[in-house]
């Protein structure tokens, strides 16, 4: 009858992962080829694998209704989309495919606050050689960077938490095709010592059909 007051080893529950459009951790997609092809020869990355393995999950939560969901592959890249009002496939505002191309670290107060002030966020930016414009302008003229904090879990069960200061550029390299350059300020809290980073991403807009869930 004293069965109630023994302790009890608890388990860990596992957190749920976000599932839209199919993608889901420990997936895998299979990008369509002549996407990949008729893609080529306009955007700054390149040999992109035709099978996708995701391998974590990053979740941003930008207000009560917008939410950023984010499928890191073994490709160094992430499908990511962009909900409003619910998780569904009718709830998707933006989808796009991404993929890494520099990181470089920040040292000291001194230059991380200038990046946040006028680095991150400016009228144009220039990566290999092409010109990408800025996406998000504010009428004041300042449009300094987006914040958010995104809470990633890996395949291994291991969370992490980063906050980031986002701006979204973009780049006509065809008539009525799109390459977007995303820099990314991000800082981790280790030990109590931030640690922080530029990130480089490039990336195309996607559609359901571009792609397929094949696990």
């Amino acid at each position: 009858m004293f069965d109630f007051f023994k302790s009890k080893k608890t388990e860990k529950t596992k957190p749920v992962m976000p599932e839209v459009l199919g993608l889901r951790l420990g997936g895998a997609v299979e990008l369509n080829v002549l996407k990949l092809r008729m893609t080529d020869d306009y955007t700054i990355f390149e040999n992109v694998a035709k099978i996708q393995a995701i391998q974590a999950v990053g979740v941003v939560k930008l207000d009560e209704h917008s939410t950023i969901v984010r499928y890191y592959t073994d490709d160094d890249g992430f499908f990511q989309v962009i909900l409003n009002g619910g998780m569904t496939e009718s709830h998707i505002e933006d989808l796009k495919l991404w993929f890494f191309y520099d990181t470089q670290g920040v040292s000291g107060n001194t230059e991380w606050n200038a990046q946040l002030k006028s680095g991150i966020s400016k009228p144009e930016h220039e990566l290999s050689g092409q010109k990408f414009y800025r996406v998000w302008n504010d009428v004041s003229g300042d449009s300094p960077p987006v914040s958010m904090t995104e809470t990633t879990t890996c395949s291994d069960g291991n969370e992490s938490t980063t906050d980031q200061f986002v701006m979204l550029y973009e780049r006509e390299s065809k008539p009525d095709f799109f390459e977007f350059l995303m820099l990314s300020g991000e800082e981790k809290i280790i030990d109590n010592h931030p640690e922080r980073c530029l990130v480089f991403s490039t990336g195309i807009n996607l559609s359901s059909a571009d792609f397929e869930v094949i696990g």
